[in-house]
């Protein structure tokens, strides 16, 4: 049970880092093609699904 809580724990104490740069003002992290709109234009994937 002590494994648990402590998993647990370490999961919010990340949930909340994540939460400071939103709360301090910063967009939403995005994927390394700026997100669903992009996939086409990606020159990274160049729109490839797979």
């Amino acid at each position: 049970m002590s494994i648990f809580l402590i998993t647990f724990g370490m999961f919010l104490l990340v949930m909340m880092g994540l939460a400071v740069g939103v709360l301090a003002g910063r967009g939403p992290l995005k994927g390394s093609c700026g997100g669903d709109t992009m996939v086409r234009n990606c020159p990274v994937c160049k729109g490839d699904d797979t």
